[in-house]
C-alpha cells in the first residue's frame, strides 16, 4: 500500500449507509435486474409482486378474500382485506429493516416473503409509496419518497372495512423508461388465482378466481388436444396437474413453492421430473427411457415448504432440500407423494393408464427414427461451431450459474453480414452473441422437427440456443431478432417467430424472444442528437431542435455506423417483447402469420407500415398485434 494511500485511509473513509441508500445504491440485490417492463422478470413487477405476496400471505391466514389491484400509468395501488397492519407499527413495518409479522413461524410458517425486506425495497425505489392501514374503525396513513418519510398522518376515524391500501410509483431514476404491460401482469395474477382457490383479485376491473386450482391452471394453458384427462391430485402441502399433450415436442412445467412462481424450477422441479418417472416405470414394470416418458408432458406442481430458501432475492429458483427442519427432504417427500397418488389414480384409471403407455411408445419410435438425423446434426454443428462465422459468440452464458452478468445475456438473430457486422462491431463481447442469418429462413409452418436437424442454418441456430432437449440450458437469457424495417424485414421477423412457435414455443412462454427496435431517423443539430423510433418522434425532435436540423433517414440496420449502433444495444436498448396474449394460442398465431390466409395476413403487413415520402417503412411488431 502506498504512503498515500495509507494517509488518506481514515475514519472519514468509513461509511454506514441508511437503509434506503442501501437499497437504492444496489437495488439488484434485493429486485433482480431492474429493466424497463420489456420483461416479465424486470423490476417493476417484483416491486408489485413484493406487495400483492402480503395480501396473499393474509388469504392464506384466512383473512380476507378479495384484492383490488389498479395500475394506471406509472401509478400501482394494491387493496386487501385482511387485518390490516397494526396501526401503532405502520411506519415502522414499510420502512425499518428486519421489521415484519413473519419472523414468528407459527403466524406465517409457510410464508413466501419471510426477510421482511419487500415493502421496505418498495418504498426505498419509489417516488411517491403511501400505505394506508384500516383497523377496527380506526385509519393510519403514512407517505414516503425514496424510503424517506413525507407525512406521517394521526390517527383517524374510518368506515372502510380492514385491510391495507399500498400506492407506489417506481422512480424514474432508477427504473429508465418503464412500462407495465399487462400481459405480464395478467399472468402474475391468474397464477395467484389458480394457487389459491377462492381468492378473488380485481385488475383494473377484471376478475381472476379459480375454483379448482392447478387444474384450471392447465386447462387455460392447453393447446390442442390432450391425449387423456388432466390428471389433478393433491395433499396436505402438495398439489399436482398432469396431462400430455398430443402436438407438443416438448416438457412444459408450471412449478410453484408457497405461491411463489419459479420460473427457475429449483429442487421441488428435478424430484417432480425424476419423481414422475420412476412411478411411470414402475406401474409397468419396464424401464423406459426417461425422456419418452416425458415427452409433450404438461404438468403443474405446487408445494408449501417451511421457511424456504431461494437461489436469489426474486424467488424464481427453490434452493430448499428439505420441506421443513425436522422433516423429510423435498424429493423425498414429493416421490413418497406420486408413488402413492399418482399410483393409486392409474390403478383405478386404466384408460388413462393405457393412453399414458401409447404414448410413450411413439415418443420411443419417434426417437429412434430421428436418432441417425440427430447424430449426423449434432456432429455437423459440433464441427462447424468450431469455425463458425454465422455466431459471434460471448464469454458468459444464461446457464452458467457462475456468470455474474448472466440475466444479462442476448443474442442477437441478424439478416446478413452488413447488420451483423454493425452490432458485432459495437456489442459488448462479455454478454452480447450475434447470429447472422443467410437471407430469408425457411418458413416451417406445419412441417415436423426433422427438419430442424435437416437445415443447416436450423439446425446451427438449435445448437447456438442449446435448447434441443429443454430450456434448462438455454445459453442467452433474451433471444433478440434484429432485423431491416422495411416489408423483407417484417417478413424475416415473422419466419423467425414461426420457427420458435412451431419448434420451442416454451421459448416465448417463459418470455425470451424479443424484437430489436431501431431507430428510423436520426434528427441533429450542432449541439445535440436525437434517435427517434416514429415519426411521431421525428416531429417532436423537429421542433425542439430548432430551425433546419439535419434529418438522416435509416432504411436498414447495415446504414448504421457501430459507433452509432451501441447506444441501440446497450444501456438504452429498446425491446419489444414477443409474448402470448390472454386469448391467444399458438395454433392460431401460426395459422394466421404462415397459413393459407394471405389477403389477413397482406392486410396486416400494411396496417403496420409507415408510409413515408413514398418510402415503406416497418413499424415495430409482436405477437400479440
Amino acid at each position: 500500500m502506498s504512503e498515500n494511500l495509507q494517509v488518506n485511509y481514515s475514519e472519514e473513509n468509513i461509511r454506514t449507509l441508511d437503509w434506503q441508500e442501501h437499497i437504492r445504491l444496489r437495488p439488484g440485490m434485493y429486485i433482480g435486474k431492474l429493466g424497463d417492463g420489456s420483461s416479465a422478470d424486470d423490476g417493476i413487477y417484483i416491486l408489485l409482486k413484493e406487495i400483492i405476496d402480503n395480501s396473499i400471505d393474509e388469504f392464506r391466514m384466512k383473512s380476507g378474500k378479495r384484492i383490488e389491484i389498479k395500475v394506471d400509468e406509472g401509478k400501482v395501488t394494491i387493496r386487501d382485506f385482511g387485518r390490516g397492519i397494526p396501526l401503532g407499527k405502520v411506519v415502522d413495518a414499510v420502512s425499518k429493516m428486519n421489521t415484519g409479522g413473519k419472523y414468528d413461524s407459527k403466524a406465517f410458517k409457510k410464508s413466501v416473503g419471510l426477510n421482511g425486506v419487500g415493502t421496505k425495497a418498495v418504498n426505498a425505489l419509489s417516488d411517491y409509496f403511501r400505505v394506508r392501514s384500516f383497523r377496527d374503525g380506526k385509519m393510519k396513513v403514512a407517505e414516503f419518497s425514496k424510503g424517506n418519510i413525507v407525512e406521517n398522518f394521526p390517527e383517524n376515524d374510518t368506515s372502510d372495512r380492514n385491510g391495507t391500501e399500498i400506492s407506489f410509483v417506481p422512480d424514474q431514476d432508477i427504473f429508465l423508461n418503464f412500462k407495465f404491460r399487462k400481459e405480464y401482469i395478467e399472468r402474475m395474477l391468474r397464477n395467484y388465482a389458480y394457487l389459491n382457490p377462492g381468492l378473488k383479485i380485481i385488475f383494473n376491473g377484471e376478475t381472476y378466481f379459480s375454483e379448482n386450482g392447478l387444474k384450471d391452471l392447465l386447462n387455460e394453458e392447453l393447446e390442442g388436444e390432450i391425449i387423456y384427462p388432466i390428471i389433478h391430485i393433491r395433499d396436505e402441502d402438495i398439489e399436482v396437474a398432469i396431462t400430455h399433450s398430443d402436438k407438443s415436442q416438448t416438457e412444459t412445467y408450471f412449478s410453484f413453492v408457497n405461491g411463489q412462481n419459479t420460473t427457475q424450477g429449483g429442487t421441488h422441479l428435478n424430484a417432480f421430473r425424476e419423481a414422475y418417472v420412476k412411478t411411470i416405470r414402475e406401474f409397468f414394470n419396464k424401464n423406459f427411457e426417461a425422456a419418452d416418458v416425458r415427452k409433450s408432458i404438461i404438468a403443474a406442481v405446487s408445494i408449501n415448504v417451511e421457511e424456504p430458501v431461494f437461489e436469489s432475492q426474486t424467488k424464481t429458483k427453490l434452493g430448499s432440500n428439505d420441506i421443513s427442519p425436522n422433516g423429510p427432504t423435498v424429493r423425498t417427500f414429493i416421490i413418497d407423494f406420486l408413488k402413492k397418488k399418482l399410483d393409486d389414480f392409474l390403478h383405478k384409471n386404466p384408460e388413462v393408464a393405457e393412453a399414458i403407455q401409447r404414448k410413450i411408445i411413439i415418443s420411443e419410435r419417434e426417437r429412434k427414427e430421428l436418432s441417425g438425423i440427430q447424430k449426423l446434426a449434432r456432429e455437423r454443428a459440433k464441427k462447424v461451431s468450431l469455425h463458425n462465422k454465422k455466431l459471434r459468440d460471448c464469454r458468459q452464458h444464461y446457464n452458467d450459474q457462475k456468470a455474474p452478468r448472466k440475466a444479462e445475456t442476448q443474442i442477437f438473430i441478424t439478416e446478413g453480414d452488413s447488420a451483423s457486422g454493425s452490432i458485432t462491431k459495437s456489442r459488448d463481447v462479455e454478454t452480447q452473441a450475434v447470429f447472422s442469418l443467410r437471407g430469408k429462413p425457411l418458413n416451417c409452418y406445419g412441417l415436423t422437427k426433422r427438419v430442424v436437424y435437416e437445415n443447416e442454418e436450423f439446425n446451427l441456430l438449435q445448437a447456438a440456443l442449446n435448447i434441443e432437449d429443454s430450456m434448462e440450458d438455454l445459453r442467452y437469457n433474451q433471444v433478440v431478432i434484429a432485423t431491416d424495417a422495411d416489408v423483407d424485414g417484417m417478413h424475416i421477423r415473422l419466419l423467425m417467430i414461426t420457427f420458435f412457435l412451431q419448434f420451442f414455443p416454451d421459448l416465448i412462454k417463459n418470455g425470451h424472444l424479443y424484437i430489436l427496435q431501431t431507430p428510423l431517423f436520426r434528427v441533429r443539430n450542432k449541439k445535440e442528437t436525437r434517435y427517434c423510433y416514429s415519426d411521431a418522434e421525428r416531429v417532436k425532435a423537429l421542433n425542439e431542435l430548432g430551425k433546419n436540423p439535419e434529418i438522416t433517414r435509416f432504411k436498414g440496420l447495415g446504414e448504421i455506423s457501430p459507433d452509432e449502433f451501441k447506444h441501440f444495444i446497450g444501456k438504452d436498448i429498446r425491446l419489444e417483447p414477443v409474448v402470448l396474449g390472454k386469448d391467444q394460442t399458438i395454433e392460431n398465431l401460426l395459422e394466421f402469420y404462415m397459413g393459407k390466409n394471405t389477403p389477413d395476413r397482406q392486410m396486416f403487413i400494411l396496417e403496420n407500415l409507415v408510409v413515408e415520402e413514398a418510402n415503406i417503412e416497418s413499424k415495430e411488431i409482436n405477437a400479440t398485434d
